[in-house]
């Protein structure tokens, strides 16, 4: 069994309420979801990501092994440069994805908390005669999520990962609540899930299953340099690349606001005029409520879904954008 990440301090905030299932151990609101939606929009407060693993990668030979592990090119990531990479099965189909950063002497990566042991298993079995060192540092730093725009400061000391759409902290864990009292005030999960479906940012676990590849949640480019090789699955990428056929692809829907409750994880996908017993043509990845949006959703969907074709999940009527062009 994984190992949890500890549990969040934040959990005894007023108002706070727990996440469940892959974000346990962290809220998933403080009490009212669509105002701490619009506070990450405005750019103020935090999202306490302490849940994820926290693996750090050091040693002379760091970049140079972790470049022949991973879809992104890394063997000459400069300092503070943000990165994401994925670790693919020999068929190309994603196991890891890894968020990272490297701070001169160290790669800092959070990862999802149900994967960290696997993924440090792989790492530690491919170190071979490679001058590295690899370490699970869950227990000791806690990942911070700061909203572009934000301007809580950095502590001296820190790795942070700055991307578009804001900064991960890698805080020493004994530090969160004093910086989230000072920072805040915190965003649940809920809040973070719904910005992350609107941005149409797939999530391992969430977007991807035992098959997914790469190009058909919109990963090419973003997580899988493709002017690199020599690692596993890149066979799988380079041919589905050239050929341009990856047979599901990620679509953002946009649900019928007149349901009560979203449709859960793995609800099938159906064309409306085939009506709700008609064939599955895919599932719902991720369905949130969007402050301004409504009820909206992600889904993996056969390929030839026509992409202006009104769409049924469950008995709930969707219009769809494509994520991913077929």
């Amino acid at each position: 069994m994984e190992r949890r990440s500890p549990t969040s301090p934040l959990l005894s905030l007023p108002g706070a309420v727990p996440a469940e299932g892959r974000d346990e151990g962290v809220a998933a609101h403080y009490g009212d979801p669509f105002r701490e939606q619009r506070a990450l929009v405005a750019g103020r407060g935090l999202v306490d990501l302490s849940h994820r693993g926290v693996i750090t990668v050091s040693g002379d030979d760091r970049l140079s092994w972790l470049h022949l592990l991973l879809t992104q090119h890394v063997s000459e990531l400069p300092p503070g440069r943000a990165a994401d990479a994925l670790i693919l099965s020999a068929n190309g189909h994603i196991e890891h994805a890894l968020y990272l950063v490297d701070d001169g002497t160290t790669v800092w990566a959070h990862v999802e908390p149900d994967t960290r042991e696997a993924l440090l298993a792989y790492l530690e079995s491919m170190r071979f005669f490679y001058r590295v060192e690899v370490a699970d540092r869950t227990d000791a730093y806690a990942v911070v999520h700061l909203p572009a725009g934000s301007i809580a400061p950095v502590p001296d000391g820190v790795a942070v990962r700055e991307t578009p759409h804001g900064r991960d902290l890698f805080l020493p864990r004994g530090d969160l609540e004093a910086y989230a009292g000072e920072h805040g005030p915190p965003a649940g999960m809920l809040a973070a899930e719904a910005l992350r479906v609107e941005a149409h940012r797939p999530r391992l676990g969430h977007e991807t299953d035992h098959r997914t590849i790469p190009h058909e949640i919109g990963l090419i480019g973003s997580a899988v340099h493709l002017q690199k090789g020599c690692y596993r699955g890149q066979e799988t990428v380079a041919r589905v690349h050239n050929l341009g056929k990856p047979p599901r692809r990620l679509v953002f829907l946009h649900l019928d606001g007149s349901e009560v409750h979203l449709p859960a994880h793995g609800t099938p996908v159906r064309l409306a005029s085939d009506g709700p017993e008609g064939r599955q043509l895919g599932f719902v990845t991720t369905a949130v409520r969007h402050y301004e949006l409504g009820p909206i959703a992600l889904a993996l969907v056969k390929r030839n879904v026509p992409v202006d074709a009104p769409l049924l999940v469950g008995s709930t009527a969707a219009a769809q954008e494509p994520v991913v062009e077929p």
